[in-house]
């Protein structure tokens, strides 16, 4: 495995995130154990998930799954960066509770100690913000965060699903209190068919020193050879790829993609993950397995060498939009 800094801190990542939104809906707690330790094992020490996960009645299973992992032992803890998410409502019921959700100074207080519990440890290295809260001011966020940081219940921050003003607006704020360290990372949709970070939230990642993480980098399995497999007789294409391939020019994109990885002798999945790692800014994307197998194909992705006819091929069939602000404004 390879490893970088998270932006601009001290800490040591994996080029592979741990994505673990799968545990629980659809992936069991006995198998779901034998990837992180699988992971644990290839060398991927950067966990991802969220106090939402589960997702509905179950929401916050998956940090139960994990703190069940983490309570087996042998380091395992110890051995991870764990990232964990909070935003979304933890309250009971269909109904939501006020101040049970969001970015309030109660809410974070509240969330922390939540998943705390449910994780079996006693500190979170990076807390993310799961989306922006438009009713709560920086001031009031950093200021619960500040505390949660005195306490050692939490070591950084980061951001997910943020805009570039507001990246730039929450380091701005965290700078003028002093003494906050700020957003240390930024987890945004990014892979070759959605490139629209590069306009904005990449550059301010890059600017305040934040290291981005990818979340969906096969775009929800549109890039990992869909029409290939659908032609062998195997899976079929489902949810937000099936809704792109209904759409006849996208298909036909999708086709030149997998016919120039076929010339290419490279596997498409494992190309969209190499890829990324060749992205200016990008720590690692988050993979995000079911299988033993698909951990096997996300770890070999990290070693795959791109050449720069088939990187400009990428280019050609996946045109980013350019540098910003040129790209829309001249």
């Amino acid at each position: 495995m390879k490893y970088t800094q998270l932006g601009r801190t001290g800490l040591k990542v994996s080029r592979l995130v741990l994505g673990t939104m799968n545990f629980g809906p659809q992936t069991d707690e006995a198998d779901s154990h034998a990837i992180m330790d699988a992971a644990l094992g290839a060398g991927i020490n950067f966990f991802d998930t969220a106090n939402v996960y589960g997702w509905g009645e179950n929401k916050g299973r998956t940090e139960s799954i994990i703190g069940n992992w983490f309570a087996k032992g042998g380091d395992r803890r110890d051995k991870v960066v764990l990232a964990t998410k909070v935003y979304g409502n933890m309250a009971d019921g269909d109904t939501p509770w006020p101040n049970h959700d969001k970015l309030s100074a109660l809410n974070i207080r509240r969330a922390v100690d939540a998943s705390l519990k449910r994780l079996q440890t006693d500190y979170i290295d990076v807390y993310q913000f799961h989306h922006i809260d438009r009713n709560t001011p920086f001031e009031e966020i950093w200021q619960a965060i500040d505390v949660l940081v005195q306490q050692g219940k939490i070591l950084y921050v980061g951001s997910s699903n943020f805009p570039g003003y507001k990246i730039a607006q929450a380091n701005e704020v965290a700078t003028r209190r002093g003494g906050t360290i700020g957003l240390v990372s930024e987890q945004c949709l990014y892979n070759l068919a959605e490139r629209r970070a590069e306009m904005e939230v990449i550059p301010a990642a890059q600017e305040y020193g934040l290291g981005v993480i990818p979340w969906s980098p096969l775009h929800g399995g549109l890039l990992g050879g869909v029409i290939k497999k659908e032609a062998q007789g195997g899976r079929r294409a489902s949810g937000r790829a099936a809704d792109s391939l209904a759409n006849s020019t996208i298909r036909a994109q999708i086709q030149s993609y997998e016919d120039l990885l076929d010339k290419h002798g490279v596997e498409p999945g494992e190309a969209a993950l190499a890829w990324l790692l060749t992205r200016p800014g990008v720590t690692g994307p988050i993979v995000g397995p079911r299988t033993a197998e698909q951990l096997a194909s996300a770890l070999r992705a990290v070693e795959l060498e791109l050449s720069e006819e088939l990187l400009s091929g990428l280019d050609e069939i996946f045109p980013g939009p350019g540098p910003s602000p040129e790209a829309f404004a001249w």
